[in-house]
């Protein structure tokens, strides 16, 4: 395994480190007041500043290979979604932000040229967002072979109808476009063959908003979560991506680099929680001596970073095959990374919560906040269940 930066990599992660420090970080505070004093529903002013910034400074559309973003492999933007991913909002600066990097993926991916020009460049531009319809409430959708919504072929348009859940960012007013998931094909014998992916746009007669699914109380305004029903929604047939039946085949291309993408950012949510536990425990004094000097703290600051350290190698390691052997040979890897990563990040938080006291459960350091983002992430993308039982079969069959 060879994880040496090409120089084009490194000064990336010079150039957006300094656009961090210069930028970024001093709006840190800005960012939630504005969000709070003005509209729920729209971007404070100080996000679009910040990326028209990122755009003219050519730190743009980084996660995306080829002519459409940076030109780099998983491997090197792996240390630059770790950079990103120290504040929870600071991907969009860059448009790498989820749901819109799976989606700009699938699309760019499996999309035909019509459906590229009218949402690729857009979504690629920054100038709309998108969300992803996947997740029900009445199945269990750990198993997407349950998800029941009905995507049906009527002449030149599909129709579809049922209920999803957990539709990241639909509340945007920018939100433009949505990618289901559905089944074309319920009868059919292989139950792998039965979904499809079809392109809806936001505002299709019959899409109907029921509410805003708070997280652990956070309604992560103003990108949030929604519970959406779709009333027989009519698209036209040309909106269905790559073909009836195929709608497995891409979940999996379109979830391998999110699962990844995710795991690097945390890398980065556990760096930052690192650092605001030891400045605490170096700044206050407990029973004559500062709590950084207590024993107790001395280990749970050591494991933390020798957690961090096997998180990272493991990421850059799943990074560094997708690059080389391609995603379904790094799937036990990214299966893995997808686990450890919000754990160990959710320990060191946890910790750093603690180092607090009470201050730590308030939004005065946010550490709660964090700690609800990174608990959400065990289920994002598939539960952490899910990926141990795929690692499990990978490894008996290695003994069959």
């Amino acid at each position: 395994m060879d994880f040496e930066h090409s120089p084009r990599a490194i000064e990336l992660q010079a150039r957006l480190s300094a656009f961090m420090d210069r930028h970024v970080y001093p709006a840190e505070a800005l960012y939630p007041e504005q969000v709070e004093n003005g509209h729920r529903h729209h971007r404070p002013p100080i996000l679009e500043e910040l990326k028209r910034r990122a755009r003219a400074e050519g730190l743009w559309n980084l996660f995306l290979p080829g002519d459409h973003g940076a030109g780099i492999t998983n491997l090197e933007y792996a240390p630059l979604a770790e950079i990103m991913g120290r504040i929870s909002w600071a991907s969009e600066i860059f448009n790498c932000s989820a749901p819109d990097t799976g989606n700009m993926e699938v699309i760019e991916r499996y999309g035909d040229d019509e459906q590229k020009k009218q949402w690729l460049e857009p979504l690629l531009a920054g100038e709309i967002r998108s969300a992803y319809a996947m997740t029900e409430p009445a199945v269990a959708s750990s198993d997407a072979t349950n998800i029941e919504t009905e995507i049906r072929r009527d002449g030149d348009q599909y129709v579809i109808s049922g209920r999803k859940w957990f539709t990241s960012g639909i509340h945007d007013p920018r939100c433009k476009i949505l990618i289901l998931m559905g089944k074309t094909d319920a009868k059919n014998a292989d139950r792998h063959r039965q979904q499809s992916m079809v392109l809806v746009p936001r505002d299709t007669p019959g899409i109907k908003l029921n509410r805003w699914l708070p997280v652990f109380g956070y309604d992560d305004a103003p990108h949030g979560h929604g519970d959406v029903t779709f009333d027989n929604v009519r698209v036209p047939a040309k909106n269905l991506l790559l073909g009836e039946g195929r709608g497995f085949e891409i979940a999996q291309g379109r979830l391998g680099p999110g699962r990844i993408h995710h795991c690097m950012r945390t890398i980065g949510v556990a760096e930052r929680a690192l650092s605001i536990m030891c400045k605490r425990l170096l700044s206050r004094t407990a029973f004559g001596k500062r709590i950084a000097e207590h024993s107790v703290w001395e280990e749970r600051v050591a494991d933390a970073r020798i957690e961090i350290e096997c998180a990272r190698l493991l990421t850059l390691k799943a990074a560094w095959m997708m690059d080389t052997v391609g995603n379904k040979a790094a799937r036990t890897e990214i299966a893995a990374i997808k686990v450890k990563a919000p754990i160990i990040a959710l320990k060191i938080i946890d910790d750093a919560i603690q180092a607090h006291g009470g201050g730590g459960v308030t939004e005065d350091f946010g550490l709660a906040r964090m700690w609800a983002h990174m608990r959400t992430l065990r289920l994002a993308d598939g539960p952490d269940e899910v990926h141990r039982r795929a690692i499990a079969r990978m490894e008996f069959r290695k003994y069959m």
